[in-house]
């Protein structure tokens, strides 16, 4: 997939090269790239967004917490009660259990789906201001295209100088002295995973002749 990819940049920026060729002969083309989650990060919602991510982090996994606490209780009185039970109670906690475990785990996946799409609500708003403050740049400065060279772990761009990004001029634009900030980032839902379910026993029924 990697291989893929970078055949397939290799493929773009060949072709982007030869329209820019050209294109020279007809208006002049000036490429910048900013790091979005520079700017982002440095953006006074910023803090806001985590703020809002943490505590709803902190919601589910209260809930979580919950759920594999009752699942634990449970669990230890059907170890601590199982040489008294009888075959019918024996299976009936064990499937109790299981429909446990098997919730915990929908819960989970839930869960973290939900955060993300919280991220993804959180910062719309801010990435829409980033996106006016953008082309507000490009266009005083006189820049055709932009790339943003943080593309999640696959940078589209791999080389340009220096004076191409303007990402401190899309920080200063928006009133905001440029410097080092952690990129806003949702953690997954973490909490201990509950012990296995049980196997659910069979019950053997003998017939007198």
């Amino acid at each position: 997939m990697k291989i893929f990819r970078l055949t397939l940049a290799a493929a773009l920026l060949t072709a982007g090269t030869l329209a820019a060729t050209s294109a020279q002969a007809q208006a002049p083309l000036k490429i910048g790239y900013t790091d979005v989650q520079y700017v982002l990060a440095q953006m006074p919602e910023s803090k806001q967004i985590e703020s809002e991510l943490k505590t709803y982090n902190d919601q589910l996994a209260a809930q979580l917490k919950s759920k594999s606490g009752e699942f634990e209780t449970k669990l230890k009185a059907y170890q601590q009660g199982g040489p008294t039970m009888t075959d019918v109670v024996k299976a009936d906690k064990e499937k109790e259990l299981q429909g446990l475990q098997q919730s915990i785990q929908e819960f989970q996946r839930s869960a973290e789906q939900s955060l993300q799409q919280k991220q993804q609500t959180l910062l719309k708003p801010a990435l829409d201001k980033l996106q006016k403050n953008i082309d507000i740049v490009a266009n005083e400065n006189g820049f055709t295209y932009i790339f943003n060279s943080d593309g999640g772990g696959s940078p589209l761009l791999l080389h340009a100088p220096k004076d191409g990004d303007i990402s401190d001029l899309v920080l200063k634009k928006m009133g905001i002295t440029p410097g080092a900030a952690a990129p806003i980032k949702s953690g997954p839902v973490a909490t201990p995973a509950p012990a296995a379910a049980p196997a659910a026993s069979k019950t053997k029924t003998k017939t007198k002749k």
